[in-house]
């Protein structure tokens, strides 16, 4: 049975079902839905929690093994796999195995990638979804966000007036981690109304507004500076994944300039065009120009699509679908490569 993410809750108080899928690439939203099953579990008495996160050589027949065979201190148990549909290979047939022979006193929780249309229909997702309540994660649009940011801002008792709201979405760009973190901050520091300036004195604080220092930086090629910047933001305990926005959206507005300038056009004229598809102001961007220039005329297009690929790569590895590389210092090499340092790439 597929169930809307806002449906889910309601699913849960129901009815437990012996299998959940929930796939996805919006992070947030994946690890709040599963913290929803995962409690509704506890509360029905599933007290032992397996969790899995596949990697080569993963062993899928250890699931049936744990399926059925209960710890002596649980009656129930909540079995996780954490997994990218693609790479679930010999576990189909585990899974269509488990789908047709449910384990008593067992939920299982599989948390995928974004699943196709054509790969919902193979047999082996065919018979696990029979079983299963399944909830697809679809990221929330530009044109959704401030309505999904008022709605956050209400489950967290506060009132925010629409100019608030629309420069909190301005701001965050489609950052719903970032979005969450800023709405627990504005919980604890603001007990009133939600203003334009609660909006600038609260948020304006935050670390995460540090990152376009880090971005300032690479753009110079002060290498340096963008090092300090790089390990002070980690130990305030900026997220990786708002760091890697910052420098993505550099990369990207850098790759649009450099196709721009190869094609004959003025640094200006190309500002002007590639600003409203960014959501950026030509005239911070024109305050930047020369930053913008040396970083082209130091790495090439070629380079800087080649950083951009890179950059989607540690992005699937936050969300868990590359398993094995360090999220920091993949991080740091993308860093110091966009920087001037060379690096050498250890994502391939």
């Amino acid at each position: 049975m597929k169930v809307r993410i806002d449906q889910l809750q309601g699913q849960l108080r129901k009815n437990l079902a012996p299998v959940y899928i929930v796939s996805g690439d919006e992070p947030l939203q994946i690890e709040e839905a599963c913290d929803t099953i995962r409690r509704a579990a506890r509360d029905n008495g599933y007290t032992d929690r397996i969790v899995h996160h596949v990697d080569p050589g993963f062993s899928w027949q250890d699931i049936m093994v744990e399926a059925n065979s209960l710890s002596l201190f649980a009656s129930k148990q909540l079995i996780e796999l954490r997994v990218a549909f693609d790479k679930i290979g010999d576990g189909k047939k585990v899974l269509q195995e488990y789908a047709e022979r449910l384990p008593p006193d067992t939920m299982l929780l599989l948390i995928t990638t974004r699943i196709t249309k054509k790969q919902e229909k193979v047999k082996w997702f065919t018979a696990l979804e029979q079983q299963s309540v399944y909830t697809q994660i679809w990221p929330v649009e530009p044109h959704q966000l401030p309505g999904w940011i008022s709605q956050r801002l209400k489950r967290a008792g506060l009132n925010a007036e629409p100019e608030a709201v629309t420069l909190l979405a301005d701001l965050l760009e489609g950052n719903l981690l970032a979005a969450a973190q800023e709405i627990e901050k504005l919980k604890l520091l603001s007990d009133q109304v939600i203003t334009v300036d609660t909006v600038r004195n609260v948020v304006a604080d935050n670390a995460r507004y540090d990152v376009f220092g880090l971005a300032d930086a690479v753009l110079a090629g002060d290498v340096r500076h963008s090092l300090r910047i790089f390990h002070g933001l980690l130990a305030e305990g900026t997220e990786p994944t708002i760091m890697l926005w910052s420098l993505s959206r550099e990369l990207r507005l850098a790759n649009h300039m450099a196709s721009g300038l190869r094609q004959g056009m003025g640094l200006d004229a190309i500002i002007e065009q590639v600003a409203r598809p960014h959501k950026q102001v030509p005239f911070l961007l024109k305050k930047k120009k020369n930053n913008y220039m040396s970083f082209i005329r130091r790495h090439g297009e070629k380079a800087i699509r080649d950083m951009i690929e890179r950059a989607a790569l540690i992005d699937r590895t936050l969300k868990g679908v590359e398993s094995n590389y360090n999220t920091n210092d993949e991080l740091l090499g993308l860093t110091m490569r966009m920087a001037g340092m060379p690096t050498l790439t250890s994502l391939n």
